[in-house]
């Protein structure tokens, strides 16, 4: 029987993605979210607009898509509750956020330079895509209060251990992302059910790599 519970939380499961900004000063800003999806080579990420990233991305129109796997849940998790900026907006700091200027340091992670945008990019993440802004969509009418950017996907870096062999593809039986559920943290891959689109996509067949473990 269906009930009508009216939801509060509507992250039903979207991966998480660490989101490289550069700051005023020239530094790169670190935050973690989970409100991404992708089409083709452009990707749109939904965002309040009072985080310091937002701001980032409209001055300088840059930003880099580091997507942790399932093994950097602790690293993330650190980063959890806080925010690049300053003066922590009321209700951030209701919720029990604090200002923390290096994100790298507080993570425990390590920044790598990128090579078409100036932002740094995480040396743990597996998949790295450098992007550039190239629109910005108000959210949330009729006050405005959080915007979705479209990217567009310059470059993509992925660890050579998650390719297909001999193709451009991430094969999805080793590639174990960090997945937000309701606000938890998931991981673990497992294949369900062979793909249909798979076939029309050209990814190699499944069954040629069933033995290979989840990374």
């Amino acid at each position: 029987m269906h009930v009508v519970p009216g939801l509060q939380v509507l992250y039903f499961g979207t991966p998480v993605v660490v989101l490289s900004s550069l700051n005023e000063d020239g530094s790169t800003n670190l935050a973690p979210m989970s409100s991404a999806w992708w089409l083709d080579q452009t990707c749109v990420l939904g965002m309040s607009d009072r985080s310091r990233t937002a701001a980032n991305m409209r001055r300088h129109g840059e930003v880099v898509l580091n997507l942790p796997d399932s093994g950097m849940v602790g690293a993330i998790d650190r980063m959890a509750m806080t925010t690049g900026r300053p003066d922590v907006p009321e209700h951030k700091q209701a919720q029990g956020y604090r200002y923390v200027r290096d994100k790298f340091a507080v993570s425990g992670l390590h920044a790598q330079p990128s090579q078409t945008v100036r932002p740094d990019r995480v040396r743990e993440c597996p998949i790295q895509l450098e992007c550039r802004v190239v629109a910005a969509h108000g959210m949330m009418e009729p006050d405005i209060r959080a915007t979705a950017f479209e990217v567009q996907v310059l470059r993509t870096h992925v660890e050579e251990e998650l390719l297909i062999p001999g193709t451009a593809y991430v094969d999805p039986l080793r590639w174990d992302p960090l997945i937000m559920k309701f606000t938890e943290f998931f991981g673990g891959a497992r294949n369900l059910y062979p793909s249909r689109l798979a076939t029309g996509w050209r990814m190699p067949p499944l069954g040629d790599r069933q033995g290979t473990a989840a990374r």
